[in-house]
């Protein structure tokens, strides 16, 4: 059976997330500490004990994140699954920074760094209260896509993240935003609502971000992952380490392709998905985008414990 791990992107943090896992694994508890480290702060500490509105910040979500999915891959490491075991890695958003630390390409303090330049420079790109994002259930990308751009009159209203067969995520200025919700419903979209995110990621506005990223990732040893990574921009595998970086800056203002990236993997034999860190959101999409997948998550220690058998 061939298997893909996959890591959860924003909005899959909570408070107490991987401590269990550190708690039962040496390895996985070393990976927070690298990242307190790279940090120069205890990030483990808000991510144990702090308030959730404070991990929620986009430039503390981002490594902590990532941490809990090294945190669980390391765990999985010591029960003896190696990342070669799967056949692609990917990631949704900044989970990509997640699957490329697990599969060699980027070590876990530059992973951290990076994710904390990213988290910040996205908040900063553009002033609170001026963007959004809104998601839109029950209708296809294509109508999503018509949807966003009839909203944008002049503004800048996109197709964020094509998540899976009814779900479509639009981005940009608030009005804009707000206009494609009205416009979805009008177009039969079983629901569509804004999301509470504090910056409308993954559109133009996001330049400012991209040219950070730009600048920081030069800085930045990166080698092939030893794994393909089925890339959010575009939704087939890359394994060339300056293609990646090109495309972790494009991915900071175009369209995470996830309901592709699925669908490319299955195409390519992948019939079974392995959720890695936080979370359970990514499995719910794929078995809407591919009925028949088999999806495994693991994000605690009874979960890693059971690859033992």
């Amino acid at each position: 059976m061939s298997r893909a791990f996959v890591f959860p992107g924003q909005g899959a943090q909570t408070i107490g997330m991987g401590r269990a896992l550190a708690e039962a694994y040496p390895a996985a508890r070393a990976v927070f500490e690298e990242v307190d480290d790279a940090l120069g702060e205890p990030l483990s500490a808000l991510i144990w004990g702090g308030e959730i509105a404070d991990l929620t910040l986009t430039a503390n979500a981002q490594p902590a994140l990532m941490a809990t999915s090294m945190a669980a891959m390391r765990a999985m490491e010591a029960e003896g699954v190696q990342v070669t075991d799967a056949a692609y890695v990917a990631g949704h958003s900044l989970g990509e920074y997640s699957a490329l630390a697990a599969a060699g390409s980027l070590s876990v303090a530059d992973a951290a760094r990076l994710l904390r330049v990213r988290g910040a420079a996205m908040q900063a790109a553009v002033p609170v209260g001026e963007g959004a994002m809104a998601a839109l259930l029950g209708l296809d990308f294509a109508t999503a896509a018509e949807v966003a751009q009839e909203a944008a009159a002049g503004q800048v209203c996109q197709a964020a993240n094509d998540n899976d067969p009814a779900q479509v995520v639009v981005s940009g200025h608030k009005a804009a935003v707000e206009r494609a919700v009205e416009i979805a419903k009008a177009r039969g979209a079983r629901r569509a609502m804004l999301l509470p995110v504090s910056a409308p990621f993954h559109c133009a506005l996001m330049q400012p971000a991209a040219e950070a990223m730009k600048e920081a990732l030069a800085e930045v040893a990166l080698r092939a992952p030893v794994v393909p990574l089925v890339a959010n921009v575009r939704a087939e595998a890359v394994q060339d380490a300056e293609i990646i970086r090109a495309l972790l800056v494009e991915q900071v203002t175009g369209s995470v392709r996830w309901r592709e990236s699925v669908l490319w993997m299955a195409g390519q034999g992948v019939s079974a998905f392995w959720e890695i860190g936080a979370g359970k959101a990514l499995s719910g999409m794929i078995r809407r985008i591919v009925k028949e997948a088999e999806t495994r998550n693991f994000g605690a220690p009874e979960d890693v414990a059971a690859l033992r058998g």
